[in-house]
């Protein structure tokens, strides 16, 4: 087994309730945890025989690219494509975070957690 990590995706999007949300957008981050059998691609190092990480990186870009009212359900149409599309993960785990949220305090980040397995 092993886990492969993506940390600090940095994504301008535009997720949220509110209608400003919606004009504006706002700075997020996504960290993506992947857990799938490496063991083939570290004895033949061949990219065909591992999760390639490029994959990943593009998945996560193009669903934050969709809007949505809510981070869980950007976050999950994320683990649904990497499991999908990548038949040797085995789980995925993801935070996605607003940087900066309107919620009328000064607090840095709002970070939702969300996993899924085959």
């Amino acid at each position: 087994m092993g886990l492969i990590k993506l940390k600090n995706i940095k994504i301008y999007a535009y997720h949220g309730c509110l209608v400003e949300e919606k004009k504006i957008g706002s700075d997020y981050r996504v960290d993506l945890k992947v857990n799938a059998n490496l063991n083939k691609s570290a004895n033949t190092d061949h990219l065909s025989d591992t999760v390639d990480y490029v994959h990943l990186n593009h998945i996560v870009k193009e669903e934050m690219a969709i809007r949505s009212k809510l981070l869980e359900h950007a976050a999950e149409r994320i683990l649904t494509r990497i499991l999908d599309e990548l038949p040797l993960v085995d789980k995925v785990t993801i935070d996605v975070s607003k940087i900066n949220p309107p919620i009328g305090g000064n607090v840095q980040m709002v970070t939702i957690t969300r996993s899924k397995k085959r």
